[in-house]
């Protein structure tokens, strides 16, 4: 259920203070009570899988860590296998660049999608 500030018609959020919980406004800060309570899920941490963990790719990462494509062949010496990473380095509304590393030689390249 998405609730909104009377006053501001700001976003109010859920939260527990011991054993009750209050929609909270965003904007202003007004508070009330949560009368639907129980059916209420109020959660403070955010858990991701592993799946979903940033890994940062410099000089030192572990490689067997990021994913293998055999659907390129390296410019350089010709394999079919590399590992892979995606980065947005251009504008939000532009395809991200997807950098790939030979897992033979180790030449790394770019496609822009």
């Amino acid at each position: 259920m998405i609730k909104f500030c009377p006053r501001c018609r700001g976003l109010m959020k859920p939260r527990k203070e011991g054993n009750k919980t209050y929609y909270i406004c965003t904007r202003c800060g007004y508070r009330e009570e949560a009368v639907d309570a129980p059916s209420l899920k109020v959660s403070s941490k955010i858990e991701h899988s592993e799946k979903d963990k940033t890994i940062v790719v410099n000089e030192e990462t572990d490689l067997s860590k990021l994913p293998i494509t055999r659907e390129v062949t390296c410019k350089r010496c010709g394999a079919h296998e590399a590992y892979y990473w995606v980065i947005q380095t251009r504008a939000a509304d532009e395809p991200p660049t997807r950098f790939y590393k030979c897992v033979k030689c180790g030449y790394v390249w770019r496609e822009y999608e």
